[in-house]
Parts: C-alpha cells; sequence; structure tokens
C-alpha cells in the first residue's frame, strides 16, 4: 500500500531502523508539536500475529505491521520481551510497512508499541501484547563461560564454549551478540572466534588489576537457525587480582618479574638451546603443578640417545599445553644466567621456583623476548591470545570483520609436548 506521506509530515523524523525503538514524539508538524492525546490507532492499524485470541506466534516468523488508513502512516514501533530484549526492525520511508530484522525469542511475551499520525499529524498509539510458542527444534545451544569462577592475572581471557558447531556468518552474529561481557572498571573488548565451537574474549590492553568481570547469554529461546535454539547459560563472575608480568630475556637469561609495574625480583634462568628453542611472546599461567615426570620420549627423543630424559621436575608452572613450564632445574645451575641449554622450558633454582611458584597464579603474563624460537601461537596450545594484533583480534569478531579461518595446520605441528 504505497502512498505519498501529506505535507505535514517531516520526513526527516522517519526511523529507518529501529533497534532501541527511540521515539518520534519530539518532531513537530508545521510548528505545531505533536503533544495532544493520542488517539487509538487500533483501525489505522494491521499486525500479522496474534492479538489476544489465546494463540501464540511463530517466532520463526517475522513481525508485520502495515497501515491500512490510507490517509494515515506509522512513524514508530518497538517490539520487546519480558526480559527487556528488544526487536530490531526496518519502517518504510513511505510509513506504510514495519517489519521485524532479528529473531524473536521461543516461548516468551512481547509487548508491541505502535505509534502513527494522521493525515493532520495528530498521533495515535496502540499497544499489543502477545506470547511466542514454544521452539519445534530439539536442538538446543547451550554455552559455557571460562575459567572458573575465582582470581585470575590480567592475562586471563574470559572463554565461551558451544554445545553445537556454529559456522554461518549471520548465526554466529545471533550467538555473539547475545554474548554480554561487562568489567569494572569498564573496558572496551571483543570476542574472537576460535572455531565453530569456542570463542575468546579480551581487550585491547590487559585487564586493569583489581576489576571484575562478568559474562552471561541472552540467547535463551532465541532462534540461531531452522533446527538451532538458544538455550539457557550459567553466568561467570571472576575477579582480577595484581598485575603480575615475568619477562624472560633469553639472551641475558634472566627472568625479572613486575608486580604493578614495579620489578619485585629478577631472577638467572636457562631456556631452550639450539633445535628446542624456547618460544617468543606473550603466554598465560594455565597452573601449577608442584610434581611432574618429564621424559624426552614424550617430545621424540630415543631413549639412551645423548638428549634423552627422564626427571622428577618440582615447583612447575605451565604455560603451554604442549609442556613448557617455568620450573625447577637443579641439574643446570651452573647454566642459569649464562648459557640456554634446556629443551624449551624456563629452568631455575629449586629455590627460585618454589618463590616463583608461590608467586603467580592464573592468567598472569609470562613473556618471553630474544629467543631464536617461533612466536607463541594464539590459539591451541594454551592462551596465546595477546600476540594478536587488535586488529586481527576485532576481525575474528562475527560483529566485526566476519568468520576467522581459526588455528592454522602449521601451528599445530609445533606443539610439542612435555620438555624440561
Amino acid at each position: 500500500m504505497s502512498k505519498t506521506p501529506s505535507k505535514s509530515t517531516v520526513i526527516g523524523c522517519t526511523l529507518l531502523l529501529i533497534g532501541l525503538g527511540a521515539s518520534a514524539a519530539g518532531c513537530s508538524s508545521d510548528g505545531n508539536p505533536l503533544s495532544a492525546e493520542p488517539y487509538d490507532a487500533a483501525d489505522q492499524i494491521a499486525f500479522n500475529g496474534p492479538t489476544g485470541d489465546g494463540r501464540k506466534a511463530d517466532p520463526d516468523k517475522p513481525l508485520e505491521i502495515t497501515a491500512e488508513d490510507s490517509d494515515g502512516r506509522i512513524t514508530d514501533v518497538t517490539a520487546r520481551d519480558a526480559a527487556g530484549r528488544y526487536v530490531a526492525g526496518e519502517l518504510s520511508v513511505d510509513g506504510t510497512r514495519w517489519h521485524s530484522t532479528s529473531p524473536l525469542a521461543a516461548n516468551a511475551r512481547y509487548t508491541l508499541r505502535v505509534s502513527t499520525e494522521d493525515e493532520d499529524g495528530a498521533p495515535g498509539r496502540k499497544v499489543l501484547t502477545f506470547d511466542t510458542s514454544r521452539p519445534t527444534s530439539k536442538q538446543h545451544l547451550t554455552v559455557t563461560f571460562g575459567p572458573k569462577a575465582g582470581t585470575y592475572g590480567v592475562g586471563q581471557p574470559v572463554t565461551a564454549e558451544l554445545s553445537h558447531p556454529v559456522k554461518d556468518k549471520n548465526q554466529r552474529a545471533i550467538v555473539e551478540r547475545a554474548l554480554k561481557v561487562e568489567s569494572a572498571p569498564a573496558v572496551d573488548g571483543n570476542w574472537h572466534w576460535v572455531d565453530d565451537k569456542k570463542l575468546h574474549y579480551r581487550p585491547q590492553e590487559y585487564w586493569p588489576a583489581g576489576a571484575t568481570i562478568q559474562a552471561r547469554s541472552n540467547l535463551d529461546g532465541i532462534k540461531i537457525s531452522d533446527r538451532l535454539w538458544g538455550g539457557k547459560a550459567k553466568p561467570l563472575r571472576i575477579t582480577i587480582g595484581d598485575q603480575v608480568i615475568a619477562v624472560t630475556d633469553a639472551a641475558t637469561h634472566q627472568l625479572t618479574l613486575y608486580r604493578n609495574g614495579e620489578e619485585v625480583r629478577s631472577i638467572p634462568v636457562t631456556t631452550g638451546k639450539p633445535g628446542f628453542e624456547t618460544r617468543n611472546g606473550v603466554k598465560v599461567v594455565l597452573g601449577k603443578e608442584y610434581f611432574v615426570r618429564m621424559r624426552g620420549t614424550s617430545i621424540g627423543i630415543a631413549e639412551g640417545s645423548a638428549d634423552s630424559y627422564d626427571l622428577p621436575v618440582y615447583y612447575a608452572t605451565r604455560v603451554t599445553w604442549s609442556g613448557e613450564y617455568v620450573h625447577a632445574a637443579p641439574w643446570s645451575v651452573g647454566s642459569q644466567g649464562y648459557a640456554n641449554v634446556s629443551h624449551g622450558c624456563t629452568g631455575m633454582s629449586t629455590a627460585n621456583a618454589a618463590w616463583f611458584f608461590e608467586n603467580v597464579r592464573e592468567g598472569d603474563i609470562v613473556k618471553v623476548i630474544n629467543s631464536y624460537g617461533n612466536t607463541m601461537e594464539p590459539f591451541g596450545n594454551g592462551f596465546g591470545d595477546w600476540n594478536m594484533e587488535w586488529k586481527n583480534w576485532r576481525n575474528g569478531s562475527a560483529l566485526v570483520g566476519g568468520t576467522p579461518e581459526g588455528p592454522r595446520p602449521e601451528d599445530a605441528a609445533r606443539l610439542r609436548p612435555t620438555a624440561v
């Protein structure tokens, strides 16, 4: 139903994309404020959904409001469910039709507010309420946030594990838009799709010391695809401790630990020797193990060869899943501070390793510089997230850059099991 808007209409006030339903009541026509008591616009509009007759709307279908009166037009529409979630929509330029552009939640109650004006610019209003039906699909996407509740270092990313893979960019956008991360103090951050079932969230710089971070999902009841709907998720709350950054310089053979920007201690160390060079870059503490048995056979060293080893290792702070640690290495004390003789780990005296073990926590930063090794992988071998430039990180968001490729095969090939 196309018509020319009345001359009294201010076209510039037309709302084309309605995300939060900003009201157009502040606009005026020929200098006259539209402040009169709104009339009931029930006879001026038509709605494609149920109208209080006990039926429920199909969440698979978009909402549509049309102007039935040829002398009137729609000026604004908002749709919001009982949980406070708005439905995005689009209003035609001539004000004759509005339709939703984002999916409805299933098994939810919605309030629809429609604003209109007649040919003289007088305002009309109509409020409609309706329920949506339960999802017909049996598949529900659940989200598990990580890490577990607790206190972590400034490098700890927030993770989201999905119960089902999501490959389509538009479907990823629906999921990502519903995953909320808030911090106090507030910092800007972004989700990055690691693969079809995993996302990581981090800010541009490390988290502020003392911050509180909360993650939650608004996916419950939201349609993701014809056969996949959002399910409930347990929210997450973690806190951030002091800023602890340990910098290992493979050239000077020193590890220096900084707390909140102040140097606390410098420790003589040894890192990976030629052929077993320690990875450069930023790593995040994954955990601490008082005792680990390390064997050369786990990284392909033949038993009985010159490089073979089978050693009890104490005060082991893990920084990669493939077995890179900062740990006690009493057998190499004579080389610590002078030469690199390990198989990839950072070794130090037992006393220094015990001190380091007690002064770091999960999420703290361990950064290696001046090694001849490869750079720490962003994903797949721990939390190398901070080695990715911020622009590239943001491009891994479905709301910013699209669908990332995920870990490269050559990165996976470099993962090594436990080494000393």
